[in-house]
């Protein structure tokens, strides 16, 4: 199988080569220019090469630019903010008590394998005079989500960003998620459910407001 990338029809790219010395400057050189210039369209259509298919058959000829385009799309979380997404949606109200928005549907990819998890999101939280959108924690969980992610990371940003944005009394965030990594490959449970939890200001330090959060969210649906 041909270790060669191609920038351009018929135009060979030039393989990585390990670098010998250290630095950044010395694994930037390694990469080539050949590579440098190409697109993730291109590195899509090799990767199939070394995976031994052939890019140019029927089912594959559209498959590279679909690949690129699928991992832009899920990985737009990057060229987003919080900021981005609340358009100014924070709302002055005289309420202390809990607001939730529960069942968030939540889709990332695990940093480790680049293959799904997907699952439910939970939020709470308790306003001191300011509440944001309900619409609006949907979408910094997709911001979060939309990225190459770790669980228990992404349940920890989702929550900081809800205290960073309101500043309420407390937030809760639980994430009840499947991971194809463990279900499709390696141990291939596939019942397994990964729980995570981040309990900020009043949800960490007064047991009943966390224990209401958790009842809600096991609540029958």
């Amino acid at each position: 199988m041909s270790n060669r990338m191609e920038s351009r029809a018929g135009e060979p790219l030039k393989p990585m080569q390990r670098p010998e010395g250290n630095g950044s400057r010395d694994r930037e050189a390694a990469r080539g220019p050949g590579l440098n210039e190409a697109t993730v369209q291109q590195i899509y259509a090799e990767l199939l090469r070394r995976i031994g298919e052939d890019p140019e058959r029927d089912g594959l000829i559209e498959t590279p630019r679909r690949m690129a385009e699928a991992m832009a799309f899920l990985t737009r979380g990057y060229r987003q903010t919080v900021k981005d997404v609340l358009h100014g949606a924070l709302f002055d109200v005289d309420y202390d008590e809990m607001v939730m928005v529960r069942d968030i549907e939540v889709y990332s990819m695990c940093e480790h394998h680049l293959l799904p998890f997907f699952g439910k999101a939970h939020i709470a939280y308790i306003p001191s005079g300011k509440v944001v959108g309900l619409s609006k924690l949907p979408r910094m969980v997709d911001v979060f989500s939309r990225r190459l992610q770790v669980q228990e990371r992404l349940t920890q940003q989702i929550a900081e960003a809800v205290e960073d944005s309101i500043h309420p009394q407390g937030v809760g965030v639980v994430i009840e998620a499947q991971h194809l990594c463990m279900m499709m490959r390696g141990v291939e449970k596939q019942s397994s459910l990964t729980v995570t939890s981040s309990m900020r200001g009043v949800f960490k330090t007064q047991q009943q407001t966390r224990n209401e959060f958790l009842s809600l969210v096991h609540a029958q649906k």
